[in-house]
């Protein structure tokens, strides 16, 4: 079908393009001064996720200035003249003195008296600090019930994101108007210091090192490559706040920025409101961006790096901007080489078993992009090679190696993915807006697939052959020391006046605002849920989507590797089988060819086995399925390949922070014997059969479980089909006896360090065993987890970021098991440089043992609360696994209810007294991954028994 783009005329006498057949019926407004007003109606339920969102992004950064849209993203959350501030009249001259005292800061090399300058600033800082209110933007969009509140800088964009309730669209246009009529730079050196850590965590970070490199070597001309986002260290040392004024009036104009919002809300009146609240900002021409062409290559550039998580390698091909033919084709090429299990790197080399992994995506932006390409080895195996088996997958491509009919099997994916996509209100705002900020036209959008099913299979060889030359980098990221770890040392920063209680005269009019009230909906599961049974007696919940025509089933079975060690591994193992009828490739085509897919995997204590897809291939999927795991086909080799690469992700994980940290908080709580310990051992696993693992694949279905239905299809058609099909037998098995773990009581302090090599942070986790969970307290213990640790307003947050500059990352909050008759955690952390962890530790310290008190704060997180429940709904499949977790919580009604109906007789006194009786005064246990070379040990041996812990302890290997 062709698309045409429409002129649609409205009664406010503006004008707004739409495109004829578009899904999200999307309107795209221009304002008289260039705003960009993009709006999609979504009515499942009353929120909007919102976009504010400018063309500006790193690219944009002065070569001398790197880092500037990444520094301005941090500051305007700072609020404006009007907010933010307790009387601007005084608080502006020093402002100005801190702005002259940087310039004066980045224009002096003695290191003597670049120390004296900054303890002025420091001083100045500290002053003006007595004036502002921090953190008042969170305040306004947290009473008013926003979720996900934050942004992004990227090298195109900065955009500024919210998930508001739709009855509070107009407050918060009065938040957003205000916010960027005039942005002031206050509370800076603090903010700054956040950047700080979030480039020490860069530097600890080997993908983000990865990417840079990779990025500096496909770029030598374009800032894509020559400039990083978060800046170099030598422009964060010497910040220009004029620099940063100038670049905001260059590029936060009408004519370069667009609001975004997608979900509940009347479409006219929204763009009238928009149209009075932001017609004030006027436009500005916007300086052209141009740039040096990059010459092609004649052979690969090869690249280098080394860090400690294990090696991997990267490698590109450069290609047009967006909006071109050739990114057309480079996306369905892409598709073919890895999508769903079922492209040549997944079939060829994944589940081949010739390497670890090997993935595939298009890195697509304005200007050029690059069709980027990852793997990592199987033990022992040169990265050199698995480059070659790469290389031998596009070399397919360019001959021709695929069908047409596998062309339309993987547009038919797409638009299964496209459907699940625009299911959300996240999943359609985030592809506007990268329409908007790529510049290309909404019809693209639109047509995508119609565009694409135009191309033939000689139009993809021709290309490849055409686009996969020798013009392309490879980056070998080698396991091993990087010997160039760098960081930046951390200034001497006086701790600044948060001002928690003070309200700005216009945070006050917000916090003030009646809005048009709005029923919260709770799920009546009794209701909401048809609860059937199959021919067995097996429970059978089936849920109506009325929405679209795709299908989601589960098999749910209360077991895991708790119960059979050996089931993570026979449920992984499977996916590399065949049957006596398909190969494990000619399996994962099938199901390709017919829109679905399936998954299968194992936890601590569950299984779960989903199928998905498109209806009208719901049989067929569901009878492939069945006979899949009652024909498996036992394979040896594939088991002691599966094997092989579970012994060398063992090994990984002790390279990883991620997982040692993960392991060292486990070890807190259960001591050395506990789930993460506790596994089969290398003999074990080189002793497993492939007879063994079939069978106790053949036999999932044996065991007792539930069987979930979400779909358009009726529940009487459903049990048909699944009566046919759903292997059920007559009596089905109980679940072997689960291992139980024993819970540390915690009551001393103690310390445990897992040491990290070269690391330049350092990550602190507190943890305190609570009492067994009681529903009695949860509405409680939810008003505390807001005020105290819950977002950028919370207590933790304004004292240990805003006020003390200890760390990027810190948040606190008491956690709920997942379990009846479990026990509730105190949980804390702190990510922090290492030479500041005894500043962070007594911070956080200080927290946990002495609550701020705030009247105002509780109130705006009793109305923050409220505002969530009464526009957030638990839909779709949601529904099943909201009714699961309550469920194994011993309730049987949607716990948010409780929480509604009795946070209103909360006050100060009981969120103190729930702090006094659960976080203050107590003992913990603290967890710490760092290099323990650069880390106080003197300041933790303080803090309770300190132990290292070595990673066979850890780990159990």
């Amino acid at each position: 079908m062709a698309f045409t783009m429409l002129l649609i005329n409205i009664l406010s006498a503006q004008n707004y393009q739409s495109i004829v057949g578009d899904p999200l019926k999307l309107r795209i407004y221009k304002l008289k001064n260039g705003l960009t007003v993009m709006l999609s109606v979504n009515k499942k339920e009353p929120r909007i996720q919102t976009f504010i969102t400018t063309n500006a992004g790193s690219k944009n950064d002065p070569s001398t200035h790197t880092g500037l849209a990444h520094y301005l993203e941090h500051m305007c959350f700072k609020g404006t003249d009007k907010y933010g501030t307790k009387d601007w009249s005084k608080e502006k001259p020093l402002l100005d003195q801190i702005f002259s005292l940087y310039e004066k800061y980045g224009a002096t090399t003695n290191p003597d008296e670049r120390k004296l300058i900054y303890k002025l600033i420091d001083s100045v800082s500290n002053e003006a600090s007595k004036y502002a209110i921090a953190s008042e933007y969170d305040k306004m969009v947290g009473f008013i019930g926003a979720q996900g509140t934050n942004a992004f800088t990227s090298v195109e964009q900065t955009s500024y994101v919210n998930d508001i309730p739709s009855n509070q669209l107009e407050t918060w246009l009065n938040i957003e108007a205000e916010r960027w009529r005039n942005p002031v730079l206050r509370l800076f050196h603090t903010e700054l210091e956040a950047v700080y850590e979030e480039k020490n965590i860069g530097m600890d970070n080997d993908d983000r090192k990865k990417y840079e490199a990779f990025g500096a070597a496909m770029y030598k001309n374009h800032p894509y490559g020559t400039q990083t986002t978060i800046g170099t260290i030598e422009h964060l040392k010497k910040p220009s706040l004029n620099e940063i004024v100038k670049f905001y009036k260059t590029y936060y104009v009408p004519n370069n920025m667009a609001v975004i919002l997608v979900g509940d809300f009347d479409p006219d009146k929204a763009f009238k409101l928009i149209e009075a609240k932001f017609s004030y900002m006027q436009p500005k021409p916007i300086p052209v961006f141009s740039f040096k062409p990059e010459i092609p290559r004649t052979s690969p550039e090869v690249i280098e790096i080394s860090g400690q998580t294990p090696a991997n390698l990267m490698m590109g091909w450069r290609s047009s901007g967006a909006g071109t033919k050739d990114v057309d084709l480079l996306t369905l090429t892409d598709l073919l080489l890895a999508y769903k299990g079922a492209g040549f790197l997944d079939l060829n080399i994944t589940k081949a078993q010739k390497a670890q992994s090997a993935g595939s995506s298009p890195n697509i932006s304005k200007d050029y992009s690059v069709h980027v390409f990852t793997g990592t080895p199987k033990g022992g195996q040169k990265l050199e090679d698995l480059k070659d088996l790469i290389l031998e997958q596009i070399d397919k491509v360019k001959k021709g190696e695929f069908d047409e009919e596998y062309l339309k099997a993987t547009l038919k994916n797409l638009n299964v993915d496209k459907l699940k996509q625009y299911e959300t209100n996240a999943g359609r705002a985030y592809e506007i807006l990268d329409c908007f900020t790529m510049g290309t036209p909404w019809e693209g959008n639109v047509n995508l697939i119609s565009r694409l099913s135009k191309f033939t299979k000689k139009d993809v060889v021709d290309f490849a052959n055409r686009f996969y030359t020798n013009d392309y980098v490879i980056l070998y990221k080698r396991q091993g020391a990087d010997q160039n770890v760098q960081k930046v040392e951390k200034p001497a920063i006086t701790a600044i006046s948060v001002n928690r209680e003070d309200v700005s005269p216009f945070t006050k009019s917000i916090l003030e605002t009646n809005s048009p009230a709005l029923k919260p909906l709770f799920v009546d599961y009794k209701k909401d849920i048809n609860f059937s049974k199959l021919k067995n007696g097996t429970s059978l919940l089936y849920l109506n989507n009325s929405d679209n025509k795709l299908f989601s089933l589960y098999y749910l079975f209360e077991m895991g590797r708790r119960n059979i060690k050996e089931l993570p591994i026979a449920l992984d193992y499977l996916k590399y089988l065949g049957t006596d009828k398909y190969t494990a490739d000619q399996l994962a085509k099938e199901f390709f060819k017919l829109g679905c897919e399936f998954g299968i995997s194992a936890t601590e204590d569950q299984v779960y086995v989903s199928l998905n897809g498109l209806q009208e291939n719901f049989s067929d999927a569901l009878k492939l399925f069945e006979n899949f795991l009652a024909n498996a086909k036992p394979d040896q080799k594939a088991l002691d390949q599966l094997i092989a690469q579970t012994l060398k992700n063992r090994l990984d994980a002790k390279k990883s922070k991620q997982a040692i940290g993960s392991a060292l908080v486990s070890y807190a709580i259960y001591g050395p014997k506990n789930p993460t310990t506790d596994r089969l051992s290398e003999a074990q696993l080189k002793g497993l059969k492939a007879e063994n693992m079939v069978a106790l694949i053949k036999s999932i279905c044996d065991f007792k479980h539930e069987v979930m239905y979400y779909g358009p299809s009726s529940l009487k058609d459903i049990s048909k089909d699944l009566n046919a099909n759903h292997k059920l037998v007559i009596a089905p098995k109980d679940y072997p006896v689960q291992i139980k773990y024993d819970r540390l009581d915690m009551n001393s302090n103690s310390v445990y360090l897992a040491n990290y090599d070269k690391m330049v942070q350092a990550e602190i986790n507190w943890i305190r065993k609570g009492r067994v969970f009681d529903p009695k307290n949860y509405t409680v213990q939810e008003l505390f987890n807001q005020y105290f640790g819950g977002d950028m307003s919370s207590v933790v947050f304004q004292t240990i970021r805003e006020s003390k500059a200890l760390a990027y990352s810190t948040w606190s909050g008491y956690s709920n098991p997942s379990k009846k008759g479990e026990y509730c955690y105190v949980r804390a952390y702190v990510g922090t440089q290492a030479d500041k962890l005894p500043e962070a530790i007594i911070g956080m310290n200080e927290l946990l043992n002495i609550l701020p008190k705030s009247e105002q704060g509780i109130e705006q997180a009793k109305m923050g609360i409220k505002n969530s429940i009464e526009t957030n709904r638990t839909t779709k499949t949601d529904i099943f696994f909201s009714y699961l977790a309550d469920r194994k919580l011993g309730l049987d009604y949607d716990l948010k209810k409780d929480v509604y109906n009795n946070i209103d007789k909360l006050n100060f006194e009981d969120v103190a007294n729930f702090h006094k009786e659960e976080f203050a005064s107590k003992t913990y246990s603290m967890c710490v991954v760092g290099d323990k070379t650069k880390l106080n040990l003197d300041a933790l041996k303080k803090q309770g028994n300190l132990k290292e812990v070595s990673l066979e302890e850890l780990f159990g290997y």
